[in-house]
C-alpha cells in the first residue's frame, strides 16, 4: 500500500505545489526572499543580549485552561529559563475561537512571539507578511532542531521557497478511529471490529441509547468540536475551505462540492436522524464544550492514543476501530507547525524555545502533560502518570512526539505505530499540490462566511440536511464557489500536466 515516491514526492512535489502555486500575496516577492536576512537582523538587536530575560508570547489553541495553568506555566519557564535563558506566556484560545481570534491578531497587528499554525491558515498568514522566514534562521542558529527534524518536513512547510513554520515532528498521515467506552461495550455485546460505517456505528449506538434511556447521550458534540474526520474522503487541496474537494482516489482529480457528494449527504442523513433519536445532545449546535464523559468519540491519532483520549474524556477505556486511513495529503503534512512573528522581539529565542521542544525530554513532558507533582508524576520506569485530566495544551501542537515519555498506562510501543502508520500511509492523487488562492481569495473568504453560519447545524445534525444543504449550496454559489471550483480545477489540471 505504501507510495515508493513518498519521499520524492514530498521533498519535490510539495515544495513545487508550493512555490509556484503562492508566489503571490499580500506582499512583494522581494519582502519575501530578504525575510531571511532582516530576520538574523531584528535577532541581533534582540533584548536578550542585553541581559533580560526575555518573556515569549505563544499563542496556541486547546480547551480552557485550568484555574492554575499559569502557575504551571511559570514552573516550565523556570526550567526554560535556565537551560536558554528565556520564559514563556501561553495564552490558549479556545477550540471554537481559535480561527477567528488567531485572525484577529493577525489583521489588529497584535503582539506576538510564536503562534500554532495549520494548514487553514499558514499560507494566508504568509501571504500577509506576518510570520518570519527562518530558513537561514534556524540553521545557523539552532541547527540541533534543525538536524532533528527531517528534510522532508522542512520541504513541506516552505512557501515561495522558503520555510515560515517548524514543522512537527509526529504522525504526518491521517488515521481514523472510532471509539466506545469500554463499560458500554461490554455491558451490551458490542462488537467493536465490526463497526466501520455509519450503519454499523447506528446499530451499536441505538443498543446504547435504547438500554440507557432518554437523559443519556452515547454522542457528546459541540461547536469546534463537531463529528470529527467528517471529510477525510476529500482532498481539500489547502484551500480552507471544506465545501471542496477532490476524493482523494479519484484519479480524474475532479474538483467537486462537497456537499453535492452523495456519502457526504449520506453522513449529513445519519448524523441528524442520531440528533433526532436523542444520540447526539440536543444542545450541541450552540455550546462550545461537549463535556466529558462521551460514549462515543472520533479522533485522528494512532492505537495507543486511546489512553489519552479517554483520560481527557473522563473515560476508564475507549475501545477502538479503526474506520480510513492512513493517507497522505498536502494538509496532513501541514497539520500542526508553530511560527514566529515578523514583528517578535525575540526571533532566536524563539526558535530557541522551539528547539528546546524538540529536544529536551523534560521540557517537552512538561508542556505536554503539566508539571511534575501537579498534573503528573514519573513512575519508576520512567513512564508519566497523570494526576489530572485538566492540563489543555494539547500535545501535538508543541513539537516532536518522538522524545516524549510514554504514560505509565499507555502502551510503550506508541511511537512506533505512529512511524509504522506513515509508512504505510497511502498518498491522495493531489499530493503536493496546494491551492494559490491569490485570485480568489475575495470568493474564498465570502464562501467560508457562508460555510460558517450553517456548519455548525450541519455537523452536529442539528438541521435537516434536506433543506440546509440546498440552501447553503445556493448561498455558496452566489458568493462564488462556482468560480473557486473552476480556479481549482484549472491549477489542478496544470499542475498535474506538468
Amino acid at each position: 500500500m505504501k507510495n515508493k515516491s513518498m519521499n520524492k514526492i514530498l521533498a519535490l512535489g510539495v515544495v513545487a505545489a508550493m512555490t509556484a502555486g503562492m508566489l503571490a500575496g499580500c506582499g512583494s516577492s522581494a519582502s519575501t526572499t530578504d525575510g531571511a536576512a532582516a530576520g538574523t537582523e531584528a535577532a541581533s538587536n534582540s533584548a536578550a543580549s542585553n541581559g533580560e530575560v526575555p518573556t515569549l508570547v505563544w499563542w496556541t489553541i486547546g480547551g480552557t485552561p485550568a484555574d492554575d495553568f499559569d502557575q504551571a506555566v511559570s514552573q516550565i519557564s523556570d526550567y526554560a529559563e535556565e537551560k536558554i535563558g528565556v520564559r514563556i506566556d501561553v495564552k490558549i484560545a479556545g477550540w471554537a475561537d481559535y480561527e477567528t481570534k488567531m485572525n484577529n491578531i493577525i489583521n489588529t497587528g497584535e503582539y506576538f512571539d510564536l503562534m500554532f499554525v495549520n494548514n487553514t491558515n499558514y499560507t494566508k498568514f504568509v501571504n500577509l507578511n506576518a510570520l518570519e522566514n527562518i530558513t537561514d534562521l534556524v540553521q545557523t542558529e539552532t541547527p540541533d532542531l534543525y538536524n532533528f527534524i527531517p528534510t522532508d518536513l522542512w520541504e513541506g512547510a516552505k512557501i515561495h521557497g522558503n520555510v515560515y513554520a517548524v514543522p512537527t515532528y509526529k504522525d504526518s498521515s491521517l488515521t481514523q478511529f472510532w471509539m466506545l467506552d469500554d463499560a458500554y461495550v461490554q455491558k451490551y455485546n458490542i462488537d467493536v471490529d465490526s463497526i466501520k460505517d455509519y450503519a454499523t456505528l447506528n446499530d451499536a449506538l441505538q443498543t446504547i441509547k435504547e438500554g440507557e434511556g432518554k437523559s443519556k447521550y452515547p454522542m457528546q458534540l459541540a461547536q469546534g468540536s463537531t463529528f470529527n474526520g467528517f471529510f477525510n474522503n476529500y482532498d481539500g487541496l489547502a484551500s480552507g475551505l471544506q465545501p471542496i474537494g477532490v476524493k482523494y482516489d479519484d484519479a480524474s482529480r475532479k474538483v467537486v462540492c462537497t456537499l453535492e457528494q452523495d456519502d457526504i449527504m449520506d453522513g449529513l442523513n445519519w448524523l441528524h436522524k442520531w440528533y433526532q433519536d436523542g444520540i447526539i445532545n440536543p444542545d450541541a449546535n450552540v455550546v462550545t464544550d461537549g463535556g466529558k464523559g462521551s460514549i462515543f468519540g472520533s479522533a485522528q491519532g494512532w492505537p495507543a492514543a486511546a489512553t489519552t483520549w479517554a483520560f481527557n474524556a473522563g473515560i476508564e477505556k475507549y475501545d477502538l476501530t479503526q474506520v480510513f486511513g492512513p493517507l497522505y495529503t498536502t494538509e496532513t503534512i501541514q497539520g500542526s507547525m508553530n511560527a514566529i512573528s515578523a514583528n517578535s522581539k525575540y526571533k532566536t529565542e524563539a526558535l530557541k524555545v522551539l528547539q528546546l521542544m524538540n529536544t529536551d525530554s523534560k521540557f517537552r513532558d512538561m508542556c505536554a502533560y503539566g508539571t511534575e507533582g501537579n498534573y503528573m508524576e514519573y513512575a519508576e520506569d520512567g513512564t508519566v502518570q497523570k494526576l489530572r485530566d485538566d492540563w489543555n495544551w494539547p500535545s501535538y501542537t508543541q513539537g516532536t512526539f518522538f522524545i516524549l515519555s510514554t504514560q505509565a498506562d499507555g502502551d510503550p510501543d506508541a511511537w512506533n505505530q505512529v512511524k509504522e502508520q506513515n509508512e504505510s500511509a497511502v498518498s491522495s492523487t493531489c499530493l503536493g499540490f496546494a491551492l494559490d488562492v491569490t485570485n480568489i481569495q475575495n470568493e474564498i473568504a465570502n464562501c467560508n462566511t457562508v460555510w460558517d453560519k450553517y456548519k455548525n447545524d450541519l455537523l452536529t445534525g442539528a438541521s435537516d440536511p434536506a433543506t440546509a444543504v440546498p440552501a447553503c449550496i445556493e448561498e455558496l454559489k452566489a458568493a462564488g464557489l462556482d468560480t473557486v471550483i473552476e480556479e481549482a480545477q484549472k491549477q489542478v489540471d496544470e499542475f498535474f500536466a506538468n
